[in-house]
């Protein structure tokens, strides 16, 4: 132990005497390891610490999929709910769950929340605790008990003050009363990660009973549900799937459903990770290259200094040192360069956890879970050691090969033994080198491939102008509205009114906007067109008000817009995207031709207009069509203004014309087009960025590499470039 302290002391001198060396190699090194614990900080999160939720690797969700009609993940319905729940054989526990938003009444603004009607086994199967009261009860699966809710931890905070009394109270949701049952701890949370929903929806706040009567089976095309089982013990997910494809073989022959139709059980845990794995792998593998290269950075600054130690270490060894004691000399120094590097990267990895964060890219889930923790600290102070290991074997090596007749006799030029600018005295110094700068290169081709490809995707039209458009989300969810008459009057009003505001050009508004994650498909008969045995039409469907395709500036390809004839009382109208008029009639007019759920009552397609990019300027669209909001009102819209300037300025007096014409619907979601446009592109952004950056640490890293030692070389040379200078002059 005593000769380690000396080691480290002698370490410390040594480092200290030249402190621009040791600051370059120590920030190279800070770079390389705080990538790296930045990264494995997020892989942690994500891959190797499990859900917050009691044996989370026998969770798991049920999902439908039709592959060859373009439906890679649907939503269940609660008749195969019933069916899979009779006729399994791998679940010990099984929720059915729907989300939604609610209104909450009854505070000084009403309030859009985040809800969840669900069975009782769900809470009970993701170890939810109550605070406050209780957990909803089995007796409450059942139809005709009272209705009650249970509060998120965080909306009993935020909106009832943490209230102690608040459990036997009333609410309102929607306009309809509940009574609070319960308030869930803290710690538990259920989001949109581990429970998708069809809309754009965030943490759940209130969870309410999900009653299921003996006419539940028979709901077989309301696929708009989650799935959550427990898996038994010793099942696993593969043993599940071979369970639930027979179930899906059997709903497929029941329900003459397509003949991709399919089940898929997926753990819990990688429907949260999803498709980020294949990022953060190719992310862990990027900065792995840049912490080589650092290391490789760090070894040949050690050799360029361990040439000018040559004739010390030449001392050493002639009284007596062995090159066990130098190589653990030199080793505890290395190392400790590690340490110090390990060090300084944690503070890179804080501060790129915290670009992270504010870039917030929407592809990393459970963020809020991401940070410097005891297994991130233990995994920083590993690669710290393994580092200093590494890159110290070069100086090791390169002391015990050291020529003693040869560097003792280098008298006062002390250590310039090998003076010159011969570059085949440093074969190991040369390679170090080049291997930095392939590296460096191979990460810059990479990123600037993907980068070209962002580029590209940019350069994607989405199918409309989405400059100068103010966006937000409606929600007239009281109980006067729940009349067709009385919804399509509230929003004819809110866009008149809107209409008429200095600075606004159009209004319209849609129940899908794109570019929000919002999805409604269904299938639907087209005149002449007979699907193949076993196969189904599934499109996309919106309903959009008469002036929302002139708002968007949607290009109108044959026939005409919505417009103010097309009531209740009109015949039924409805437009098609120029994808479904080329698939069904690309020689002929789809003008007047016809569309139907009922035969006994056809729409007519009036119009057909431009593809829009629906879910992403990356993803192929599925073929859509439009129905008229009045023919077909919804409660919940999102309404568009396109305006003659900056359209922020305009977002607070389009709220308060909404809050006229009605103070109790709720407006959330205040964004611009080109907001949303800027969110949807955040992964690709996101992945473009890191690679980019990592690419350009490396760039630098091997470019201070070669500095130092070229620089070496020419200090080293001084002797010999002064002797040539003088020749030159002499000559």
């Amino acid at each position: 132990m005593r000769t380690l302290f000396q080691d480290l002391r002698f370490a410390l001198r040594t480092l200290r005497k030249n402190m621009t060396l040791t600051l370059v190699m120590v920030a190279s090194l800070a770079i390389g390891i705080g990538a790296n614990s930045a990264i494995f900080s997020v892989v942690d999160a994500l891959l190797l610490r499990p859900l917050p939720y009691p044996e989370p690797d026998r969770l798991a969700a049920v999902w439908l999929h039709s592959p060859a009609i373009g439906i890679l993940r649907d939503w269940p319905s609660p008749g195969q709910y019933i069916d899979i729940q009779n006729e399994n054989h791998s679940f010990e526990l099984m929720a059915l769950a729907q989300s939604r938003p609610f209104t909450l009444a009854g505070r000084e603004q009403p309030e859009r929340i985040d809800g969840l009607r669900a069975q009782s086994s769900l809470l009970k199967m993701l170890g939810a605790k109550p605070l406050l009261g209780r957990l909803l009860l089995p007796e409450e699966d059942q139809p005709g008990k009272p209705a009650v809710a249970i509060l998120s931890n965080r909306l009993w905070e935020r909106s009832f003050n943490s209230d102690q009394e608040i459990v036997g109270k009333s609410i309102r949701l929607d306009g309809n009363p509940f009574t609070v049952a319960g308030v869930l701890q803290r710690w538990f949370m259920l989001n949109a990660e581990v429970m998708p929903s069809e809309g754009p929806m965030d943490k759940m706040d209130v969870f309410l009973p999900l009653p299921l009567g003996a006419d539940a089976v028979q709901k077989r095309g309301d696929e708009n549900y989650n799935i959550v089982v427990r898996m038994k013990p010793g099942v696993s997910v593969q043993q599940a799937q071979a369970d639930i494809s027979v179930i899906a073989s059997r709903i497929r022959e029941k329900d003459k459903r397509d003949l991709s139709f399919g089940m898929h059980v997926v753990g819990l845990q990688e429907q949260v990770v999803g498709d980020v794995r294949r990022a953060l792998l190719v992310l862990l593998g990027s900065v792995a290259l840049v912490l080589l290269i650092a290391c490789a950075n760090v070894a040949n600054l050690l050799l360029t200094r361990a040439a000018g130690r040559e004739k010390e270490v030449a001392i050493r060894t002639a009284v007596g040192a062995g090159w066990q004691r130098l190589a653990r000399q030199l080793l505890t120094e290395s190392i400790l360069l590690g340490v110090l590097g390990g060090a300084a990267g944690l503070v890179v990895a804080q501060l790129s956890l915290y670009v992270v964060r504010a870039m917030n890219p929407g592809n990393i889930p459970r963020l809020e879970d991401i940070a410097i923790n005891g297994t991130v600290l233990a995994f920083t102070f590993g690669i710290s050691l393994a580092t200093g290991i590494l890159f110290g074997v070069a100086p090791v090596w390169r002391a015990i090969k050291v020529d003693l007749n040869t560097s003792l006799k280098a008298g006062g030029r002390s250590g310039q033994s090998d003076g010159g600018l011969h570059l085949r005295r440093h074969r190991l110094r040369g390679l170090l080198v080049i291997s930095e700068l392939a590296l460096s290169l191979m990460l810059l081709i990479g990123a600037g491939l993907l980068v070209r490809s962002f580029a590209r995707l940019q350069s994607v039209h989405p199918g409309f102008t989405i400059d100068r458009v103010l966006t937000m989300q409606i929600a007239a969810n009281d109980p006067k509205y729940h009349g067709d008459k009385a919804v399509t009057n509230l929003y004819k009003e809110i866009g008149a009114r809107i209409a008429h505001l200095p600075g606004v050009v159009a209004e319209g508004a849609v129940s899908a906007l794109p570019l929000t994650g919002s999805v409604g498909w269904g299938g639907i008969s087209v005149e002449g067109y007979q699907p193949p045995p076993g196969q189904e039409l599934q499109v996309d469907m919106r309903a959009a008000s008469t002036d929302y395709f002139r708002a968007m500036e949607i290009p109108l390809v044959k026939g005409r817009f919505f417009s103010e004839h097309d009531t209740m009382d009109m015949p039924q109208a409805v437009i098609i995207d120029d994808k479904f008029a080329q698939r069904f009639w690309s020689h002929d007019d789809p003008i007047g031709k016809h569309l139907w759920f009922d035969p006994k009552k056809p729409f007519t397609i009036v119009g057909v207009v431009g593809v829009v990019k629906q879910y992403g300027l990356e993803a192929d669209t599925k073929i859509a069509i439009y129905f008229p909001h009045e023919q077909h009102p919804w409660n919940d819209l999102y309404l568009v203004a396109r305006t003659s300037s900056d359209p922020g300025g305009l977002s607070a007096a389009v709220v308060q014309q909404i809050h006229s014409v009605d103070p109790g619907v709720v407006v959330y979601g205040i964004r611009t087009m080109r907001e949303r446009l800027h969110d949807s592109l955040a992964r690709q952004r996101f992945s473009s960025t890191m690679l980019g950056a990592f690419s350009l640490f490396a760039l630098l890293l091997a470019a201070v590499g070669l500095y130092g030692v070229m620089s070496h070389l020419v200090t080293q040379s001084t002797h010999d470039i002064g002797v040539l200078v003088t020749l030159l002059i002499c000559a």
